[in-house]
Formats: C-alpha cells, structure tokens, sequence
C-alpha cells in the first residue's frame, strides 16, 4: 500500500492520483477564466461573421430595392393588417408595423441599408450591430414567408452580434481607437445614442412595444450610458470590471453562434437521413429537377443525368452535415471540413439558384477557420489587390514603349 503520511526530511510525499487530476482540471478552469476575461476571443472568428453577415443582407436588400413593395411594402399581398396579426399571434417584431405609410417604410428599409453599411465597415460597430438588429427582424418580420434558411440564419445571427464585441480588428473602429484613446468622448457615438434614445422615449409612450421589447432596448440603452459614464469618468478598476464582463458576453455570444451552427449541420443532416429518397440516393436527382430552384436547367439536368455523380451528392451531404460537429475538435479536420461545407453551399448558390442561402452560410463555415488561415486569406486578397493596381500602370508605360522613338545622330 502507498504511503500518504508527510514527508519526512530528504524525501517527498507521493501525491494521490485524483489530487493531481483535480489539480489540472483546476488549472485548465483558472486559465480558460483567465483567457475569457483578459480579452475578447476569437476577433477575427467575430470579425468574419460581421462583415459576411451584413455584405449578405446588404446584397439582399439592394436585389430586392425594385420589388420591396411587392414583397415588404405597401404593395404586398401580405397585407399590413395581415403582418400585424400574424406578429402578434407569435410574438415578432417588426419596427414596420409602427406605422402603414409609405413614407414609414422608405425611411426603415433605407435605415436598414445604413445599419448594414456600418457593420460591413465597422463604423460604430456597438451602434451599429443594434440598428443592424432592428433592420433585419423589421423588414423579415414583415413578411417571413418569402425567405428561406439563408434568411433564417441572418435574422439569428444578428440577434447574437449585438451581445459580440465584432468591430476589434478589420474595422474602422479598429483603425478609430488605435490613433486615438477610448476615453468616451466620442462625440458622433453620443449623439447617434442620443437619438437612438429619443426615438426610444417617443415610442415607449406611445406604447408600440411589447414588456419584453421594452426592457431589452431600455436595458441597452442603461448599458451604454453605464459604459460611456466608466469610460469617461472612472476609467481605472470598474472600467477594467465592464471589461472583464463584456469580454465573457461576447464569448458566450460566439458560443452560442457556433453551437447554433452544428445544430443546424445536426438537425439538417439527421432530418436527411429519415427520408427515404436520401437513404436509397436518389434525392439530388429530384431536387436537381425542380423548374423552381433551377436557374440553370441544362447543367441541372446533365448532373442529375449520372447516377454516380447523384449518389456520391446525396450520401455526401448527408455525411458532411451529420460529421460537422463532431470534425471540429481537431484543427486540421476542422479546416478541411469548413472547405467541403463551402464547396457545397457554392454548388446550392449555382445549381439551386440561391446565392443569399449560399453566402450565409459560407459566413457561418468561415467563423470556424483558424486564425492563420484567415490572415492568409487576407494576405491573398491584398496581393491580388495589389497586383490590380499595379497592373494599369505597366501597361500605360508598355503602350508608350511601343511609340517610335527618334533620336538625333
């Protein structure tokens, strides 16, 4: 039996087994606290998310501007009235169904552009990524039965960038706050909140929002006086407390975007393998033959004409999504997986003729690359930009190369 008494002089005592078990796991919890708080994680992952996120309903609603009436405004078939009802049997909320003018509608659907410019740029992104909210749950809330997963995905998604700190790095907040301090007197951020509380007031007495509606906003608003009043008048040990707590509410916010994106790889896959056109192989071969989805028709119809090619679709995508979770636990398979995924929703973006579907959820794959894969995606962007730029200037001085050139003798 091993010895547990104390150590006598010139020897050590042997440690338990559980003791030194208990004692990593202690030091795992110490350092994971520790990195959770002393800074946010993963700026790049959240970065990723923001500019993919708002570049995809940005694009949405530029591709929508000519027919925004017919499918969110006065001139749907989805009436106001209709919105209305619908909102209030299950809880949606939309900034919309304040008021049936036309005029109501321009000012919110341009805001929501606005909203979506400002994230992609990181220009007062805490700002920003509330407006960016409103702007999306106002015009799907108002008529939620022409979109599809992709627009799902986006009105999920910007409810969870609020709670991320998003605007760190690839911003101009970034490039704002490394030439200047963050000492909270910026005075375009005080007046956007100035307004933005304004608007609050007006609303909250004209009871056009919900208990529910009503305290998350006002509790946003109180935040952020609170921030601003630290950062301004208290800028030593409760401004580094606000700092520790807001970096563990954008790590849960990024938990809770990657958990959301496995269940829906999860749910999707095993809801795949019930059906039994996915069992026996075959379903691609229908899907590839809906007139609906198919911008395509003669690429369409020549795929869906091999059944090899079928079949290693069908069963590869079922595999792809049920193994997403679980291929996350390794870098490299993690990286290799992210890849396939994006194949596949470039090849739904083409084939199945949805390409805000396909952004989104490249957006959502990309949160899932490493950080060094990402700055090496960066890198090859600004070469290619760079070489681009660089390219008209050598072909001007090629043109005039070629011009005769006389010389005295």
């Amino acid at each position: 039996m091993t010895d547990y008494s104390p150590a006598t002089s010139g020897r050590e005592s042997a440690r338990p087994p559980r003791a030194s078990l208990w004692d990593r796991i202690g030091a795992a919890g110490r350092q994971g606290v520790v990195r959770i708080t002393s800074g946010p994680v993963a700026p790049y992952q959240a970065a990723v998310i923001r500019i993919g996120f708002s570049l995809t309903w940005l694009a949405l609603l530029l591709r929508e501007w000519v027919h925004r009436h017919e499918l969110y405004g006065p001139g749907s078939p989805w009436s106001w009235d209709m919105a209305r009802e619908w909102n209030a049997s299950n809880g949606g909320f939309s900034v919309l169904m304040w008021h049936d003018g036309r005029l109501w509608f321009e000012i919110v659907y341009l805001a929501a552009i606005a909203a979506a410019v400002m994230m992609l740029v990181g220009w007062r992104t805490r700002t920003a990524s509330l407006l960016f909210m409103l702007g999306v749950l106002a015009i799907q809330n108002r008529n939620s039965f022409v979109g599809n997963g992709g627009d799902n995905v986006l009105h999920i998604m910007a409810i969870y960038l609020v709670f991320a700190r998003c605007g760190r790095v690839w911003s101009l907040d970034a490039r704002r706050s490394a030439d200047s301090r963050d000492d909270g007197r910026d005075v375009v951020e005080i007046a956007l909140w100035a307004f933005f509380t304004a608007v609050l007031v007006l609303v909250t007495a004209l009871g056009q929002l919900s208990t529910g509606w009503a305290l998350l906003l006002w509790g946003f608003v109180l935040a952020q006086l609170a921030w601003w009043a630290v950062r301004r008048y208290a800028p030593g040990e409760p401004r580094t407390v606000m700092e520790m707590v807001g970096n563990v509410v954008h790590a849960g916010a990024l938990l809770t975007v990657a958990i959301q994106v496995c269940l829906i790889y999860a749910v999707s896959g095993w809801y795949k393998i019930q059906g039994l056109q996915w069992q026996d192989g075959t379903a691609m071969h229908y899907i590839l033959h809906l007139d609906n989805v198919t911008p395509w028709p003669a690429l369409s119809h020549a795929l869906a004409s091999s059944s090899l090619i079928v079949l290693l679709m069908t069963y590869g995508t079922v595999i792809a999504e049920v193994a997403f979770p679980f291929m996350l636990f390794n870098s490299r398979a993690r990286t290799v997986m992210v890849a396939i995924m994006m194949f596949m929703h470039v090849g739904i973006g083409v084939l199945l003729g949805l390409p805000f579907f396909a952004l989104a959820m490249i957006t959502a794959d990309a949160f899932f690359l490493p950080t060094a894969v990402l700055h090496w995606l960066v890198d090859r962007v600004k070469h290619a930009v760079q070489w681009t730029r660089g390219l008209r200037p050598v072909q001007l001085i090629t043109e005039k190369q070629t011009e005769p050139v006389h010389r005295r003798v």
